[in-house]
């Protein structure tokens, strides 16, 4: 689904009102955990995800448009969130609460480039050949929305916090991986890497739950386990409330791998996920611990 946006120039509430309503539309278990965070600093992770959001739907969401366009618009809305951020102020419908988020904590501009440099990967590159390959390209579609995120947790220790928190934004992006194997088919796009594929004999291209893709998608849960045990060191390098906000959201994605195993490896059939009440359930939980 497409977040296309109106070109009404918003007040600064106003954009972090779309940013608060995005994030709850399209990345449920980013809201849900965000919820447990303090009121004062929950909407800058909004802000956060609504910039992410919208660069991915340009490349993805234009409908028909052809690659030239998307990449046009995909450098203009770069360019246009430098330019405002130089400024000081947006009247994009997303950027003004950015903008203002990204000033408020002084996060360095390098890491929305390596951003947008990824996303500008996916409309021309649709295979990795190893691993090391694809942790190129999930460098800047990953490991940057954890760096992004550690001024808003506000960690005592930043640099021992950096690794962790790039960790869990590798778990979370090959949880997608997983998860959206026959959605980024569609779109001619295959992440799990080709040697992977090719050592164990699979093909996604078959759709067919058949053993050699057990044995690849047992492989590749093992691999994003091993993330997600790496990124929980880092929660305890956090303040109590974003420690909670981190945990709860690294307990429920990784709660994807078990829907897959749950389902026998079929990616194809279904989509992997964990119930809305089940994310709501965990967020009331955590916010109940951080109030006693």
């Amino acid at each position: 689904m497409s977040t296309r946006l109106t070109t009404t120039v918003p007040t600064l509430d106003a954009s972090y009102r779309l940013c608060r309503e995005l994030n709850k539309r399209y990345g449920t278990t980013y809201y849900w955990s965000s919820l447990v965070l303090p009121r004062v600093v929950r909407h800058h992770v909004w802000a956060l995800y609504a910039f992410c959001r919208h660069a991915d739907d340009i490349v993805d969401d234009l409908g028909d448009a052809p690659i030239e366009e998307r990449e046009k618009a995909l450098t203009a809305y770069g360019d246009r969130f430098f330019a405002d951020l130089a400024a000081g102020r947006s009247d994009h419908p997303v950027l003004r609460a950015v903008v203002h988020t990204v000033r408020a904590y002084g996060h360095d501009p390098e890491v929305f480039r390596r951003f947008l440099a990824s996303m500008a990967m996916d409309l021309s590159v649709d295979r990795y050949a190893t691993w090391d390959d694809l942790l190129v390209y999930m460098d800047g579609s990953a490991a940057v929305i954890g760096e992004m995120m550690l001024p808003i947790l506000e960690p005592p220790d930043p640099v021992a916090a950096l690794g962790p928190a790039r960790d869990l934004g590798f778990a979370f992006q090959l949880t997608n991986f997983l998860r959206d194997v026959a959605e980024d088919l569609d779109r001619g796009r295959v992440y799990i890497p080709q040697q992977d594929l090719q050592r164990h004999d699979a093909d996604p291209a078959r759709r067919a739950v058949d053993p050699e893709w057990r044995a690849l998608m047992r492989f590749e849960i093992d691999r994003c386990r091993a993330l997600y045990r790496s990124a929980e060191t880092g929660v305890t390098l956090l303040p109590p409330a974003s420690a909670r906000c981190v945990s709860t959201a690294l307990h429920l994605y990784s709660g994807v791998l078990v829907r897959i195993e749950q389902a026998d490896y079929d990616v194809f059939s279904q989509r992997a996920r964990v119930p809305t009440r089940t994310k709501a359930l965990a967020a009331a939980r955590a916010v109940l611990h951080r109030r006693r």
